[in-house]
């Protein structure tokens, strides 16, 4: 392309987005619709996740220079080894309250950038790594209204950036690879603080670009992890240090890991009572071979447009290949209570890493997973604000999805560049929050939110459900809520419950009979949203713990 057509695109983009009204509701029922919830909360929200109290915890980090956020009360952040400011007076880390859609400051006290972290069983956020100072730090968050940051020096066993967390059955967090970490720890750490090598972590390393960062790790239902780095995957039973299995690599063998980042969900678990219960792992997104390269040099690559599908179960397991509507890199992918998966934000061509995302993708793309091949994709309505590298995205208890973020700059640039640094946060919603659904959307009356539930037990769900009942189309969906940041969710897990038996107790009342998973390797024990699904239209969740 040559220079005069690519700065006149520019500048139609940056008039089309400035164009736009800060305060808007784009309605259209069929495609989902999005709304602006706050211009700015002063702090880029690199790094998301949704608490028992449907609070948002959402940090960037501490050397980009001062937020616009100051912290209360004159409160000040003193660290001499800080890169880029000793006294920090602004907060990297907001609480947003959903219910009633506002913020406050929160301080960390070292640097948070591009860690990771995960919800124990008690609820709290226990999050780990980061950079320079923050790099062996692990981080506790719990969900109360004037709670504030607590960190643990030396939390770690080793260095880790740009690692994946993800809860264990037992309870603990696995804390695999990091930048020039060819291993895995365990969170909190055991007497022995011990390292556990992980050669495909090297195997998989690219000299000079890596394309294995943030490495997509799922809990199979065997107990073993899926893990997932560049273009291929392995199965690790984590307790021996032992590979169990070896997938193929993706057909073309283009890379998915940071930074050319796809992003990754494992689809939702099904028919648990099953003896043998299958699991599938959806990659989709990414950048061809030598695009970060590239894009170093000013060429910015198009995006990939595929998806690919895998049996993680199956005893010879291969890849399937799907084509998306839209390229995309740096895109995130949320499981949506219902079953479907969301893809958004993101961009057309690049990579991650400063300065190298061009051509923001602004519709998300529907996914449905139980639908043929050729009819799964459905293109849902744009937003108009670009969110590129360090951009966030979380399923809330209400069924939109939180997004927010978005910062492709080495500091906070809100001006004279290309993509500014994005401080509000956006709601989109699904078509299933259409009011002309609300005759047959559920409405959960029990159990009370915040109630525990055991392993393999008998369960009732009543709701209310006003219009027509089709029982056969009524389920029991449960969802951990996942750390999001760098495109992936740690420890993102949908669990269908679906129905034992439904009955009719007059007054638009209706029980719902389920089974709880049977153990801990199909759902660890914790915190998750549960929710009743009536044709593809879901209630609102309720906060229950599996114990």
């Amino acid at each position: 392309m040559s220079a005069t057509p690519f700065v006149f695109s520019v500048l139609i983009l940056q008039l089309l987005f400035a164009s736009q009204p800060c305060h808007r509701f784009l309605a259209a029922a069929a495609d989902g619709r999005w709304q602006l919830l706050q211009k700015s909360i002063g702090v880029s929200a690199m790094h998301m996740q949704l608490l028992r109290n449907d609070r948002v915890v959402v940090f960037d980090r501490t050397d980009f220079g001062p937020s616009k956020l100051p912290l209360p009360n004159g409160k000040c952040r003193n660290d001499p080894s800080d890169t880029a400011l000793k006294v920090d007076c602004t907060a990297h880390s907001v609480e947003y309250d959903v219910l009633t859609n506002t913020f406050r400051p929160l301080m960390v006290q070292t640097d948070v950038w591009c860690s990771s972290g995960a919800i124990m069983p008690s609820g709290n956020l226990v999050q780990t790594g980061g950079f320079n100072d923050g790099e062996r730090r692990v981080r506790t968050f719990s969900p109360c209204s004037t709670c504030d940051w607590q960190e643990t020096p030396n939390g770690l066993a080793a260095k880790r950036w740009y690692a994946s967390n993800h809860i264990l059955p037992d309870g603990r967090q696995i804390v695999v690879g990091g930048r020039r970490q060819f291993n895995y720890e365990f969170v909190p750490k055991t007497i022995t603080a011990n390292t556990f090598s992980l050669p495909f972590l090297l195997q998989t390393s690219e000299r000079g670009v890596e394309n294995n960062l943030y490495p997509f790790v799922f809990l199979n239902v065997d107990g073993n992890l899926f893990i997932f780095a560049n273009n291929r995957a392995i199965l690790l039973d984590f307790m021996k240090n032992k590979v169990v299995k070896t997938y193929p690599t993706i057909p073309g063998g283009d890379p998915r890991s940071y930074p050319s980042t796809g992003s990754a969900v494992l689809l939702p678990l099904k028919n648990l009572k099953a003896a043998a219960i299958q699991a599938e792992v959806l990659v989709c997104g990414g950048a061809p071979k030598g695009s970060y390269v590239q894009a170093v040099r000013g060429k910015f690559i198009g995006a990939l447009n595929t998806c690919a599908r895998i049996k993680i179960t199956d005893p010879n397991p291969q890849w399937v290949m799907e084509t998306m509507p839209l390229a995309r890199v740096m895109g995130d992918m949320i499981l949506l209570p219902n079953g479907n998966v969301l893809l958004i934000n993101g961009a057309g061509s690049g990579t991650a890493g400063w300065e190298l995302g061009r051509n923001p993708v602004l519709n998300p793309v529907l996914y449905k997973p139980d639908n043929k091949i050729g009819t799964r994709y459905e293109t849902q309505n744009p937003t108009t604000v670009p969110r590129l590298y360090h951009s966030t995205a979380a399923l809330l208890r209400d069924g939109r999805v939180l997004v927010g973020g978005s910062n492709p700059h080495a500091f906070y640039n809100l001006t004279g560049v290309l993509f500014p640094t994005e401080l509000s946060l956006e709601a989109f919603s699904p078509a299933y929050l259409d009011t002309k659904f609300n005759n047959i959307r559920p409405t959960i009356t029990a159990p009370k939110s915040m109630s525990g539930i055991k392993y393999g037990t008998k369960l009732t769900v009543r709701v209310v459900i006003t219009g027509k009942v089709a029982k056969n189309q009524v389920s029991v969906t449960m969802v951990a809520p996942a750390f999001n940041t760098h495109s992936f969710s740690m420890n993102q897990r949908l669990l269908v419950l679906g129905n034992d038996k439904v009955a009719a107790l007059g007054e638009a009342t209706y029980d719902i009979d389920v089974t709880t998973p049977r153990s801990g390797n199909l759902a660890p024990s914790g915190f998750y949203l549960l929710f009743v699904v009536h044709q593809g239209i879901p209630s609102k969740g309720i906060w229950v713990k599996l114990q």
